[in-house]
């Protein structure tokens, strides 16, 4: 069956992860899109709604070796990257990998780290590697960079530049869970923590056929000038000063490709589009002073342009 692997990975994964979270399966599809897609996730949420506990949990059911690192104004690049130190037996310099050396790295409030320690990341998540001393070395298969940011608290903060925002596939925010999903949630932290007993449900093994799955999935002619046209409004649209980046583009497509596969399908719906494209290019999107003057951000333009660009007829392509 298409996208066999991946659905029952992420099926696998989801299901387990719903015995410690309540109420964000959304958002947990969302994280797991990132780690199908080889991308990276920015998770921007009020505190206390759940951003650290959704990363510790995904790192625990898939097996991931897990690395976390909490920002802070004093952090220096080394401490991310790691350093040379002096190996006493020989007199020579070995390699310190820092917590940038894990398969799944937490990076509480980014944006509270300084603009040369988010340079620092910058290089690891574009391309996979970091330089110390000259010297590069390589970071593990996969690797996920999953940064938490506070939209509301600004005071000691470093705003996340528009290069940094561009390398992150998706945001998603955590959101306040429904009534009864708080219910739910009262009732399983009474006595334990069922953050552990989160236990691993798949084999990280299986991720090569995933993404070999996910770069199977077709896209039709008609749904990817859906794509196009999508992308092409948020340059257009009035609101915007700076639209969606031939990255974000890029980007786009590989997560329709995998959020296809996740539902157990070889090709790409125009619903999959819409269902991402928010969390996808929003972030990216630059608007004009005077959308920001009116309170506009680049969600509301992007819901905007999915409500009012034309969805190709059903059997198309």
């Amino acid at each position: 069956m298409a996208g066999a692997v991946t659905a029952r990975f992420a099926e696998a994964v989801l299901g387990e992860l719903a015995r410690a979270l309540v109420g964000v399966r959304p958002q947990l599809e969302r994280l797991l899109l990132a780690l199908f897609c080889h991308g990276h996730v920015l998770i921007e949420d009020v505190p206390g709604t759940g951003k650290t506990a959704a990363v510790r949990a995904l790192a625990a059911a898939t097996g991931l070796s897990p690395g976390r690192i909490q920002g802070t104004p004093d952090l220096l690049p080394t401490q991310l990257t790691g350093v040379n130190v002096v190996d006493q037996s020989t007199g020579g310099f070995v390699f310190q990998p820092g917590p940038l050396f894990a398969s799944l790295v937490l990076v509480d409030e980014i944006n509270r780290t300084t603009p040369r320690t988010q340079a620092a990341l910058l290089e690891a998540m574009a391309e996979r590697q970091v330089t110390v001393d000259g010297e590069t070395h390589p970071l593990p298969e996969p690797f996920v960079v999953a940064a938490t940011q506070n939209p509301v608290e600004h005071a000691g903060t470093f705003p996340l530049p528009e290069a940094q925002l561009d390398r992150f596939l998706l945001r998603i925010d955590m959101g306040v869970p429904m009534r009864e999903a708080r219910r739910a949630i009262l009732q399983r932290h009474r006595g334990s923590d069922p953050l552990a007993a989160v236990a691993q449900v798949v084999d990280p093994s299986e991720l090569p056929r995933v993404w070999a799955e996910v770069a199977a999935v077709h896209l039709a002619d008609p749904v990817e000038a859906y794509l196009l046209d999508v992308c092409d409004a948020t340059t257009a649209h009035d609101d915007v000063a700076l639209g969606a980046s031939v990255r974000g583009m890029l980007m786009l497509e590989r997560a329709v490709r995998a959020l296809a596969a996740t539902r157990a399908r070889d090709h790409v719906l125009p619903d999959d589009v819409q269902d991402v494209a928010v969390a996808v290019l929003a972030h990216r999107l630059v608007l004009s002073t005077d959308a920001h003057v009116r309170g506009r951000d680049g969600r509301d333009v992007v819901r905007e342009i999915i409500a009012k660009v034309p969805v190709p007829a059903a059997g198309d392509g």
